[in-house]
């Protein structure tokens, strides 16, 4: 089976991409999604991150993301044994959640597969773009944020060119309908792909 990987930089609408694949019957695994489950689910990595950061790491048993986000935002050291602690449960995770898939292809939704240099798990992989002020507009709507903290957030991340320069696919995510014309060609290509 092979693995699709699936990413953007943020406001980007990976989300949505991931529902139209879905929609033709694929798997999707959400990686950061699932991340989040496992940090509140897994004693080891509750322990361990209370170990990292101290007791304000959970708040009412809950994982307490605005201080975590404070705390490695501009701390790549710290973010840097988070994803030491997170990361490999959640690929451990993933390999379990795969053996159970019966597809010709499954997606994974995975905003930092080039960041982590992980391009090398992935049979193929799509990168969804936008233009940068609808990803702004987009982020500031979801998270209630301003637009100085989403424009930090994507200086952050790697550029689109980057990104785009080592995938396979892209989708340009700038109108809805358009998008899912992208997704819905990408989709038939891949299918060949794994006939």
């Amino acid at each position: 089976m092979k693995i699709v990987g699936l990413t953007g930089g943020i406001g980007s609408g990976k989300t949505t991409i991931a529902k139209c694949f879905e929609s033709y019957g694929i798997p999707v695994y959400i990686a950061d999604k699932e991340a989040k489950a496992l940090m509140n689910r897994s004693k080891v990595i509750k322990r361990k991150l209370i170990q990292l950061f101290g007791d304000l790491a959970y708040k009412d048993n809950e994982l307490n993301r605005e201080y975590l986000a404070s705390k490695i935002f501009n701390d790549k050291t710290l973010l840097s044994k988070m994803n030491a602690i997170v990361h490999p449960k959640v690929a451990s995770h993933f390999k379990r959640w795969l053996k159970k898939q019966d597809a010709p292809y499954i997606i994974k939704e995975a905003a930092i597969i080039f960041e982590n240099n992980l391009e090398y798990q992935y049979d193929y992989i799509i990168t969804v773009v936008a233009e940068e002020g609808l990803r702004i507009e987009r982020v500031m709507q979801r998270d209630d944020v301003n637009q100085k903290k989403v424009e930090s957030i994507i200086r952050n991340q790697l550029s689109d060119e980057e990104k785009v320069e080592k995938s396979h696919f892209v989708i340009v995510n700038d109108s809805l309908a358009d998008a899912k014309k992208q997704a819905n060609e990408i989709h038939e290509i891949l299918l060949q792909k794994t006939i």
